[in-house]
């Protein structure tokens, strides 16, 4: 029999992405779309442009091989949009003449009928990137599309991917096909859906609420920016009591406000809103909101512990990527072990949704290779033909062996020098992990300033994560928990705080990431010869971009980036770029 290959479409309106696997489950390749296309989040783009596909199948797929084609979200939900589609349901100039007929009354309608039919978009569209590549570059090939349910996506990802062989499984996003929650029993191999949540009011569409009210933009998923703003707020009792008018519990359930009373609350908020919040933000609000995003997960989390009595819990949906609440769920709640994909968004649903296909190939039970620990380094390799001729007119430019890169890098850091680090395969996951990082020594207190003046150009109250040796966590933190995917805060024992100034945040916690050398052996061996030189173990490592733009793809761009920003350096593989050819020894 030829071999079959599996290639996942996440086909949300945003975040698309596209994942290659074995018929084993191995992931072969994961990226989202932005990286490619370097358009942040790639809204109502197709995750599989043809040309795109064509080389990534001369890579990663058999010439003979059989593909099925796996897309997020149910067919009979595809198939729901494609009926609404036929009667009209997405007429949206209609709606808005009518929204302006009433005073803009209708405004949430439109945005949601929106929202729905750029969805209905990504649908219709799922797959024929594909079909297309293989017509153009293979000719004929029997290829299968199926559909799966988005919420059991999300699931699959983060529960076949865990190093859990049973836990809890809690979905938490802006919307899913029936509602926008599910929690799932995982166990032998499988999984079983417990409740979903009915209802297309969310927690996701309550912190995207808080994002835009802040001063910040979600539809741009500036939700983060809230997260990092939070700690400089106070709590406010009114503010509080506002945003908790949109939700109550009954007898353990968490419910909704209704529309009517959301767009009061919302109207009363933006009223109090200072004039001019800035790029700075509200910071008070954002203080509030995640105090009262964290009570409404409480609530889910209470249920999926009930429901699913485990130690272990898998979180996923694009809720699981507020690693502040993230850092406090093991000591606050029953559960004693804690896991968070790398792409826990609608990203990861590409890998989610191949591994539904497989399992149901296999009688349904977890891919033998999803087991273990799942490699963030997914995607892209990059190409470096250019620093060849290169090398004939730019005297800054050193090549040299890998054990000296890592030793004149590590010296550089010691000495304040910024530097951008790209390596090997790209992170799958909006978090750069050790590949396509800028670095920076943690240990100067401005240095955080530096960075944004030099480098980032963001916002001055957004922290920078800490990159930590994993066998040195429990000096450096507070109870102390592996995270992998840069997935959490913890908080810094105090007497660590003063030697580590730049990647701890103002309420004394750092969103870190672990290394171990069996994950991302060149990236630890450059922990460790910087702790060599300073014995401290730690490095700052922030996403090599700049603010608004996604995180880079090519060689290119890091050269790119070279010339247009403060960096004192870029490393490439074996490449080092220096503003000063002194700095690196011969």
């Amino acid at each position: 029999m030829p071999p079959r290959a599996y290639i996942g479409l996440a086909t949300t309106f945003h975040d698309p992405a596209i994942a290659i696997l074995g018929e084993d489950g191995e992931i072969r390749f994961a990226e989202a779309a932005e990286r490619f296309l370097q358009y942040k989040r790639a809204p109502n783009c197709e995750p599989d442009p043809a040309e795109r596909v064509a080389a990534l199948l001369e890579r990663h797929v058999e010439k003979d091989a059989e593909i099925v084609v796996a897309a997020s979200w149910s067919a009979p939900f595809a198939e729901g949009l494609a009926r609404r589609a036929a009667r009209g349901g997405f007429a949206l100039e209609a709606i808005a003449r009518r929204g302006l007929a009433l005073n803009r009354s209708l405004v949430p309608e439109i945005a949601e009928h929106g929202l729905i039919a750029a969805l209905h978009q990504q649908q219709e569209r799922a797959g024929r990137g594909v079909l297309l590549a293989l017509a153009r570059h293979r000719g004929h090939a029997r290829v299968t599309l199926r559909r799966y349910d988005h919420h059991l996506c999300h699931a699959a990802f983060a529960c076949w991917g865990s190093p859990f062989e049973e836990a809890a499984s809690l979905v938490v996003d802006g919307m899913g096909e029936v509602g926008a929650a599910a929690i799932q029993r995982y166990g032998g191999g499988r999984i079983e859906t417990l409740r979903r949540h009915v209802g297309r009011e969310s927690v996701g569409f309550f912190f995207g609420l808080v994002t835009d009210l802040c001063g910040f933009d979600q539809v741009k998923g500036e939700e983060w920016k809230v997260m990092g703003l939070a700690p400089y707020g106070r709590r406010d009792p009114e503010l509080l009591g506002l945003l908790r008018r949109l939700y109550t519990v009954r007898e353990g359930d968490l419910v909704f406000a209704d529309a009517a009373t959301a767009r009061e609350v919302a109207g009363t908020i933006a009223a109090r809103r200072p004039p001019d919040p800035g790029a700075q933000g509200w910071a008070d609000l954002a203080r509030c909101g995640q105090e009262v995003f964290e009570e409404m997960m409480a609530v889910l989390l209470a249920e999926a512990a009930a429901k699913a009595p485990s130690e272990n819990l898998v979180l996923s949906g694009g809720c699981a990527l507020n690693s502040s609440f993230n850092g406090r769920i093991v000591e606050r709640t029953p559960f004693r072990r804690l896991y968070v994909p790398s792409a826990p968004a609608d990203d990861g649903n590409a890998v989610g949704a191949a591994w539904l296909a497989i399992a149901e190939d296999r009688g349904g039970a977890r891919p033998p290779a999803a087991r273990g620990f799942v490699s963030p380094y997914l995607g892209s390799p990059l190409r470096t033909e250019l620093f060849g001729p290169m090398a004939a007119w730019e005297p800054r430019l050193k090549r040299l062996p890998e054990d000296r890169v890592i030793a004149e890098t590590a010296r550089l850091l010691a000495e304040g020098k910024l530097v951008g680090w790209a390596q090997g395969r790209a992170e799958f996951g909006p978090r750069a992990l050790g590949n396509r990082s800028i670095l920076a020594d943690p240990r100067p207190a401005g240095m955080k300033d530096l960075i944004n003046a030099k480098v980032k150009f963001r916002e001055a109250f957004r922290p920078f994560a800490p990159a930590i040796l994993a066998e040195h966590g429990p000096d450096w933190f507070e109870d102390y928990q592996e995270s992998p995917y840069m997935e959490r805060t913890l908080r810094w024992r105090p007497e660590k705080r003063a030697l580590v100034p730049a990647v701890v945040h103002a309420d004394g916690t750092g969103r870190l990431q672990s290394v171990r050398r069996e994950w991302n052996p060149r990236f630890h061996a450059l922990l460790a010869a910087f702790h060599r030189l300073t014995g401290v173990p730690i490095l700052l490592n922030t996403s090599f971009n700049v603010m608004g733009r996604p995180i880079l793809h090519g060689a290119e761009d890091a050269v790119l980036m070279f010339h247009t920003t403060g960096l004192d350096a870029v490393v490439v593989e074996d490449a080092m770029l220096v503003k000063d050819p002194d700095w690196v020894r011969e």
